[in-house]
């Protein structure tokens, strides 16, 4: 199915770019090009189509598990000094995002949100380490009774736009969608120190469904 965060205007002049381009085709001569048209235009909405798929997906059960929110490679895991919201050492866990990948965003972990902020920024493209503290980004911050988790959307080279519809005080559940990046942009996940990771640089994560780490007993 389409993703409810895909209809909006582009969605709406793709649909309507491919259908003009086709009926304009009638009149294009010789045939051999009316159908290199036609060609290209069902290519791009077939993109178009497959950039804002949103599949379900069946979350593993779990309450100390944070699970994947995008779909994508990991690109880096390491130690950082995480000041946003956890305040203190941190693991961060990077997911880069191709244009091929699904661009729907799920919850990590289920509680409640303390902290959103929108950041403005560059656009870098987004496996870059610059991406995290330079690109434009949306910064959120959610506590449960096992602990805290930091997740960032991240605008990439062609991104152009964050959809969040989370709010401080919003309850959430684990893989409940909650925006999306539209064309190529990465999330990072910052975990407690001690929070046991579970995946490795080069994995592919699969939002709703890849476990990458669970809380400390």
């Amino acid at each position: 199915m389409i993703s409810k965060y895909g209809y909006d205007v582009f969605f709406t002049i793709a649909t309507l770019c491919t259908v003009l381009i086709v009926v304009a085709t009638i009149f294009v001569e010789p045939k051999i090009l009316r159908y290199c048209l036609i060609f290209a235009s069902a290519v791009f909405f077939g993109l178009t189509v497959n950039f804002f798929r949103d599949p379900e997906r069946t979350t593993p059960t779990g309450d100390r598990l944070i699970i994947a929110p995008a779909d994508g490679k990991i690109v880096a895991l390491k130690q950082v000094e995480e000041s946003e919201y956890l305040h203190t050492r941190a693991q961060q866990i990077s997911i880069f995002m191709s244009p091929l990948n699904v661009h729907v965003n799920r919850n990590p972990v289920s509680g409640v949100i303390r902290h959103v902020r929108y950041v403005p920024g560059e656009f870098f493209a987004a496996f870059e380490d610059k991406a995290s503290e330079k690109n434009e980004q949306t910064i959120i911050g959610v506590e449960n009774s096992h602990g805290k988790v930091l997740f960032k959307q991240i605008a990439g080279f062609m991104a152009r736009r964050i959809v969040c519809s989370l709010k401080v005080g919003d309850s959430v559940r684990v893989g409940e969608r909650f925006g999306m990046i539209k064309f190529g942009s990465r999330v990072d996940v910052f975990v407690p120190e001690n929070a046991a990771i579970k995946v490795k640089v080069g994995e592919n994560a699969v939002a709703g469904e890849t476990v990458l780490a669970d809380f400390h007993e």
